[in-house]
């Protein structure tokens, strides 16, 4: 399993997120203070972006949904994960 704490650079990372979302917020603050690129798709607003988050997650609508290189890894976000 990825751990998400201390991934190294040169991973593609993908958030699929609701806007208003706390845990959210603390995934995207952490990527942001080591300064880690990721990408942001909205879940709640965007029914294509939805459809694909359900595709990784089985269904779990639980955000954030965090996809590495593709390959997801998890939903939520903290020790333990909570979304």
């Amino acid at each position: 399993m990825t751990d998400l704490e201390r991934i190294e650079p040169g991973h593609r990372v993908e958030m699929y997120v609701s806007p208003d979302c706390p845990y959210c917020a603390q995934a995207r603050e952490h990527f942001d203070a080591r300064g880690y690129p990721y990408e942001v798709h909205d879940a709640q607003n965007d029914r294509a972006q939805r459809e694909a988050m359900f595709a990784y997650t089985g269904d779990d609508p639980t955000v954030p949904a965090i996809v590495v290189d593709g390959i997801y890894v998890q939903s939520g976000w903290g020790s333990p994960p909570r979304g």
